[in-house]
């Protein structure tokens, strides 16, 4: 029979939410084929009803002394072990950094081939021997129509490419043990050590993310949208030009190097608006853009723009906030 597994990304026992885009994606391929959804836990879940939720009838909870935490290669020879064992026809994941690199861990192992970054697949693809899949190339500036010929097929889904949703109906998935056989060398990449440099929410996954460019003209400059993103429970992000500046630090960059956002909205203030900073917040739900140039790339590209300066815009967006919540 034919089966469809997805990799469950968690982190310390908690199920990330990108997980969750891949099983919407995997649940009408399933349903088309006529087939179960299958998942893998390396580790400890801390609960298997959200997994319900999504459609997954079967979780293979892989446990082993190595799988206390995340290791790419401990993950990935898991993975693949347990693809020898139930032969899925398609294996999923979403393209997060962890996820790409678990599977092509896995498919290294295997000997097969990987495609990252998927956007659209054939809708009988179970059922083909080489089908049609749309993935993203350089950075989400290309789409690409290739074909998999593969003896399991094993792709990323591109992170934030669509809404995780719930399935229609749920219930109690089966969980089934299992021990993979993991050599003491694959240790090397386990983690081992956590430490939180701040807490709160983080620039990809806040709500609202207030953004500089190189317009800001200075690490002193970014007060002001410190303030505003604490005003809107936001995270304050940056181009890579002010980090190569030296003014805030490539943790706090959105782009292709650095982070990629999907907030509710995000303020690019002087921000040009180059492609490999629009990759990284293209999954924006909302753009808007302050910029005293009309043609900038990231005000032709934004919901909504203030042509005008920075620094006289976010000053002034602040005081009306402030005067609007006193009242």
């Amino acid at each position: 029979m034919t089966h469809l597994l997805v990799l469950v990304e968690t982190d310390q026992g908690v199920t990330q939410p990108a997980t969750f885009e891949a099983l919407t994606f995997a649940r009408p391929i399933a349903e088309t084929a006529g087939v179960e959804l299958h998942a893998l836990v390396c580790g400890e879940i801390a609960d298997h009803g959200a997994l319900a939720e999504h459609g997954v009838a079967h979780v293979h909870l892989a446990q082993h002394e190595m799988l206390h935490d995340f290791g790419p290669e401990t993950w990935g020879h898991t993975l693949a072990e347990l693809i020898e064992i139930i032969e899925p026809s398609l294996v999923l994941a979403s393209g997060t950094s962890k996820g790409n690199e678990v599977l092509a861990t896995a498919a290294a192992r295997l000997g097969v081939a990987f495609v990252a970054n998927c956007l659209k697949i054939s809708d009988d693809f179970l059922d083909e021997a080489a089908p049609d899949l749309v993935r993203v190339q350089w950075g989400g500036s290309l789409l690409e129509e290739a074909k998999l010929d593969a003896p399991v097929k094993i792709i990323s889904v591109a992170h934030h490419s669509l809404d995780a949703a719930p399935a229609h109906s749920s219930s109690t998935p089966d969980v089934k043990p299992f021990r993979p056989t993991l050599d003491e060398r694959l240790a090397r990449t386990i983690v081992v050590q956590r430490e939180i440099a701040e807490a709160g929410v983080t620039l990809a996954t806040a709500p609202v993310v207030v953004g500089g460019g190189r317009a800001m003209g200075s690490a002193e400059a970014f007060a002001p949208l410190e303030e505003l993103a604490s005003l809107l429970g936001g995270r304050v992000g940056c181009s890579r030009a002010v980090t190569n500046n030296g003014w805030r630090p490539h943790s706090d960059q959105v782009g292709q190097t650095g982070t990629r956002i999907a907030p509710d909205l995000y303020i690019a203030s002087g921000i040009s608006g180059a492609i490999q900073h629009w990759v990284g917040a293209m999954a924006s739900k909302n753009i808007l853009a302050v910029n005293t140039d009309p043609e900038a790339n990231m005000v032709l590209k934004a919901d909504y723009a203030v042509i005008g300066d920075l620094h006289e815009v976010i000053p002034a967006v602040i005081d009306e906030m402030k005067r609007r919540r006193a009242q």
